[in-house]
């Protein structure tokens, strides 16, 4: 029984450390499955729900609950803005999973938020690996090149809903 505890804890390990790629992944696919009219509607909202919203929520926790925990995947000692970090993550959560159910106006507030965000948080890791070295997974791997991706992603369907709003009206 000792090996099947063992298995399921490597497992729960493996979908903890991996929820940005996992709440991405599935975004994209619900977002196909779902076979709606509008997939860039469609796409914008999935990933607000999950590779945004999901996604800060569970980095929110972690940073301000296991601070040790989440410095370390990242190659830092915990410190005292690492919990400031987790609030804003938990609000930028909750905000992204509250746009899922809201109009446009509201989702183009918290696409503006999250990219600028994104943006800064991109800085700061490229420039932690540069100047530091520092190229654990959580500073220089694929965290970082999901953020990026949503960073690109957000804004630009966010401009294709809005361009095919002022046309034809709300989906």
């Amino acid at each position: 029984m000792h090996g099947r505890t063992a298995m399921i804890g490597e497992v729960i390990k493996l979908v903890l450390e991996n929820v940005p790629a996992i709440t991405f992944v599935a975004a994209i696919a619900v977002a196909f499955a779902r076979r709606q009219p509008d997939l860039p509607a469609a796409l914008l909202n999935w990933l607000l729900l999950l590779a945004v919203g999901v996604d800060a929520l569970w980095a929110g926790v972690f940073h301000t609950l296991f601070p040790q925990i989440a410095a370390g995947s990242i190659g830092w000692r915990p410190n005292p803005f690492q919990y400031e970090v987790g609030v804003a993550d938990i609000a930028m959560g909750a905000i992204a999973v509250a746009a899922f159910w809201r109009p446009l106006p509201f989702k183009a507030a918290v696409v503006g938020y999250v990219t600028l965000f994104y943006l800064g948080v991109t800085i700061g890791h490229v420039r932690e690996a540069v100047v530091a070295g520092n190229f654990s997974p959580n500073n220089f791997g694929l965290l970082l090149a999901l953020t990026v991706a949503k960073m690109i992603l957000l804004p630009a369907l966010y401009l294709k809903v809005r361009n095919r709003e002022r046309l034809v009206g709300p989906a």
